[in-house]
């Protein structure tokens, strides 16, 4: 049997995220250094009307609950959707180590789209930023719920 990998448990919560009628995003913190995964979590914004419940704010949340600490370094993230400027600055200030995501979003993105967050003189941490992991993958799952929702 194999052992999911932070991506698929990623990938996980962004179905389940769908599944809610939620844009299908998911984001997983881990502990490297023991293989931990300290917080998941899928875009709740419509099921808590909160506009700041995106996966990647609910699982650095989680995680630094887990962990009792407002930071994170040493940490990594995994998320299916390139961070908007709202997770960008939730995971500067939670000094994450690295980043790891899925599909480009050159419209809401902020990593390597739109204001560029971590390239910002005014931004006190920048992780390292893998870009492009199940890439294709991810871009189907958020073009079919889109089209899924144009034809209800």
């Amino acid at each position: 049997m194999r052992i999911p990998s932070p991506m698929d448990i990623a990938f996980a919560e962004a179905e389940a995220a769908a599944a809610r009628g939620e844009v299908p995003v998911g984001a997983v913190v881990v502990d490297p250094a023991t293989g931990a995964v300290l917080g998941r979590a899928g875009n709740r914004t419509e099921e808590l009307n909160d506009p700041t419940a995106h996966a990647e704010v609910l699982a650095i949340r989680q995680a630094c609950a887990a962990r009792g600490e407002p930071r994170l370094p040493g940490c990594d993230l995994y998320v299916t959707l390139e961070p908007c400027a709202l997770c960008a600055a939730a995971i500067s200030f939670a000094r994450l180590r690295r980043v790891y995501y899925g599909a480009y979003d050159p419209k809401g993105g902020a990593v390597d789209h739109g204001p560029r967050f971590f390239g910002q003189p005014t931004c006190h941490h920048a992780p390292d930023v893998y870009s492009g992991f199940a890439e294709t993958r991810a871009g189907a799952m958020l073009r079919e719920f889109f089209k899924d929702r144009r034809r209800g």
